[in-house]
């Protein structure tokens, strides 16, 4: 079926499903300790979407020309169903299924991801030194045991991995080139991201972004780089290979070069909320439809109505617009 247009014509063609609000790090950009601490209230269980309503959800969106689907979190691999999901979302013969994960419990996951369907794997990785790193993710996690994972998916076939490191300038941005050196001449794709304003508790402002110019710069000037074109329509990394032939890296740059104008992703929340944007002050109460008996072209023509409506393009007007509450990242997922 035709995807379905939104107000400036941009097709509804990407999922992001949060699956879990509930994470095992506290990485300052995302969920900070000191506020995401051991009182802190999570979603009652009873609120989240089961199994059944994210497929059947993801079945009507495919209806629409949803192609592709990404689980993310919180933490995805929390979701003690995960893998009853993940063959649920093999059956629909979607171009791709996609994951997000920090990587604690690939390991033990990867194989059996695998062989119910996943289709390959994106592991948060922002620092190679522990001492940056596990001041990062909050918990002492360490780089080993994520070096370990990125192999373990590898290994059952989940490839090519893609590895996500946020830079944030006097945090990280020495991990720029460490990262870059790691992982060449490796088939993973590393991908720099620019530390972005999501939700309200990170403590974001500009002066702690490093652009994506400034990354390309580090890395270009030690290991000349080259653009590639984008792969498919709204690709959201820049992409570059090394003129050696070491590899490939990609740049999102979603604070200083939006994307907004060829965005086509739309974000389901593990509460069952409906966002048109990552920077939404509030989404669609999908989950009410769910609960209350409507029927698939019900809540198909209601989705219908609501991607047709869509304008948002916060990214591009970042600067000029009021400040307003916004959900946390663990909350909407990445």
């Amino acid at each position: 079926m035709e995807a379905v247009r939104d107000a400036l014509n941009r097709p509804l063609r990407d999922l992001r499903i949060s699956l879990t609000d509930r994470c095992n790090f506290r990485c300052q950009y995302c969920m900070p300790k000191e506020i995401f601490g051991p009182g802190y209230a999570f979603l009652p269980f009873s609120e989240v979407l089961t199994a059944e309503e994210i497929l059947r959800t993801v079945r009507i969106l495919q209806s629409l020309g949803v192609s592709k689907v990404r689980l993310t979190g919180g933490e995805p691999l929390l979701r003690r169903d995960i893998l009853s999901i993940v063959e649920g979302l093999s059956q629909m013969n979607l171009e791709e299924i996609a994951l997000t994960t920090n990587g604690t419990l690939l390991p033990r996951l990867a194989p059996a991801l695998k062989e119910k369907g996943l289709t390959r794997v994106t592991v948060s990785l922002d620092a190679l030194d522990d001492a940056t790193f596990q001041t990062i993710n909050g918990v002492g996690y360490p780089v080993a045991q994520v070096l370990e994972a990125i192999e373990a998916a590898a290994k059952a076939g989940l490839h090519p991995v893609k590895i996500n490191a946020v830079i944030q300038k006097g945090v990280n941005e020495h991990a720029v080139l460490d990262l870059a050196g790691y992982f060449r001449h490796t088939p993973h794709v590393l991908r720099f991201i620019e530390y972005m304003d999501v939700g309200t508790t990170n403590g974001w402002r500009m002066e702690a972004v490093v652009t994506a110019k400034e990354i390309f710069e580090m890395i270009h000037q030690k290991w000349p780089l080259q653009p590639l074109p984008p792969r498919r329509p709204g690709e959201v990394a820049r992409r570059f290979r090394y003129q050696d032939g070491a590899g490939e890296i990609g740049v999102i740059a979603s604070v200083t070069q939006p994307f907004c104008r060829g965005c086509n992703r739309l974000r389901l929340s593990a509460d069952g909320q409906l966002f048109l944007c990552l920077f939404a002050s509030q989404g669609f109460p999908l989950k009410k439809l769910l609960r209350e008996g409507a029927s698939d072209e019900a809540i198909r023509e209601s989705l219908r109505a609501l991607w047709q409506g869509r304008d948002d393009r916060y990214s591009e007007l970042r600067s000029v617009m009021p400040p307003k509450p916004r959900p946390e990242m663990h909350y909407l997922g990445g």
